[in-house]
């Protein structure tokens, strides 16, 4: 497993590295077109690596806090979820990691993710409508596979390429919104016209290539960026099955996952990739094309009920038999090193209906939203808010008086 973490990390940088190219590319094809110096070239790269040395402190200063907090995130404690908790808890021994600091999203579109710059500041975050609909070897599942990706430094890695993304992107629409303000006030006229015949000729070609690049250098470092995302999303899978020696966890959980048709309100194209599953995809789309930020989950399925034990030599080749990739995952030096591993057998789990699903996401719901549930010997179950200001409420059934503690 060390191996691939390695063999991971290397690929990782090559990418990163790729990315890093299209930033300083653009970066001095915009200089080029705006500063009219010979050194302009230069500037514009300097600029580029300005702006991303700005966006990558803020990122790792704050980075986890601020995804955690555009995603809704809300800290919990055991007292509000302990199936969660305790599966966490496992997890985290499996893999030998720290703890990590478990958030819950109060949303019912069902879906989780990892953030954090090492494992020692990791952070899960799942959704109110995945506690509500996985049983609880499916949630073991899902944990897993973002423990995974702590243990094999993902979160690092897409972090960096983010900020790169991001830079680029930026660089981008400050030079195209620039262009089109200039154009409106006939600036770009005035400025060539100025210029003798064959200098405005030559800054006019500039300035067409400066506006090509801008336009593809942030599809080219997105292409690069859901690469390095779809890798990653089978790596984890392999290394979440490893750790729970259940691969029907996962994939049961990949499946009701896939089955939601509630939008993550929250979630966004920068945020997507993160999370263990797209929450822009729609129900019924196979996005298996090179703009997808993960891998058709229907695939994912298939590759882990494929598996004949729990290890990454089972992963790889239920991966060489059912995916729609013909290069290797898994580098040969790490299948050498890989030890068998023997799947367990999953825990008895009863059928929980759609109408059951929903009344546990609200009661979830209610319960990060600090409402306090009073039982009563009716079978009625009381959800009393949080502003609520009596010391004590009356049953509608049964008419017993409770105190609200």
């Amino acid at each position: 497993m060390w191996e691939q973490i390695r063999a991971n990390k290397r690929n990782s940088i090559l990418l990163l590295m790729l990315m890093a190219v299209v930033l300083g590319a653009l970066g001095f094809v915009l200089g080029m077109a705006f500063v009219r110096h010979p050194a302009g070239g230069l500037f514009g790269v300097a600029g580029a690596l300005v702006l991303w040395l700005i966006l990558a402190s803020i990122s790792f200063s704050s980075g986890d806090q601020i995804f955690l907090a555009a995603s809704k995130a809300v800290p919990v404690t055991k007292k509000v979820h302990p199936q969660l908790f305790n599966v966490v808890e496992e997890m985290s021994i499996a893999s030998g990691l720290p703890m990590p600091k478990v958030y819950i999203i109060n949303d019912p579109a069902p879906n989780a993710f990892a953030t954090g710059r090492s494992p020692e500041s990791a952070s899960v975050a799942v959704t109110a409508g995945l506690l509500g609909k996985l049983n609880r070897d499916e949630l073991q599942g899902v944990i897993a596979h973002e423990m995974a990706h702590i243990l094999h430094r993902d979160i690092l890695f897409v972090t960096i390429a983010g900020v790169m993304l991001g830079a680029i992107a930026l660089m981008s629409q400050v030079f195209l919104r620039g262009m089109f303000y200039r154009s409106m006030m006939g600036g770009s006229r005035r400025r060539y016209s100025s210029n003798s015949s064959g200098g405005g000729q030559a800054q006019l070609v500039m300035l067409v290539i400066a506006i090509a690049c801008a336009i593809l250098a942030p599809i080219m470092a997105s292409l690069l960026y859901f690469a390095l995302s779809r890798r990653r999303e089978y790596l984890a899978d392999a290394g979440g099955a490893r750790l729970t020696r259940y691969p029907e966890g996962l994939a049961s959980a990949l499946e009701k996952i896939s089955q939601n048709t509630i939008p993550l309100e929250s979630a966004n194209k920068v945020t997507a990739p993160m999370y263990i599953a797209n929450p822009l995809q729609k129900k019924g789309m196979k996005l298996s094309n090179l703009s997808s930020t993960h891998p058709p989950i229907s695939e994912r399925v298939k590759i882990l009920r494929g598996m004949g034990g729990a290890s990454l030599t089972d992963y790889s080749q239920a991966y060489q038999k059912f995916s729609s990739h013909k290069s290797s995952l898994t580098s040969v030096t790490a299948l050498k090193s890989d030890e068998p591993v023997a799947l367990r057998q999953g825990s008895a789990a009863g059928f929980v209906g759609r109408k059951k699903q929903a009344r546990n996401v609200g009661d979830i719901m209610r319960k990060v939203n600090k409402y306090k549930f009073i039982n009563c010997d009716c079978e009625l179950k009381m959800k009393v808010p949080p502003d609520f200001k009596a010391n004590a409420v009356k049953c509608p059934r049964c008419k017993t008086v409770h105190k609200v503690k």
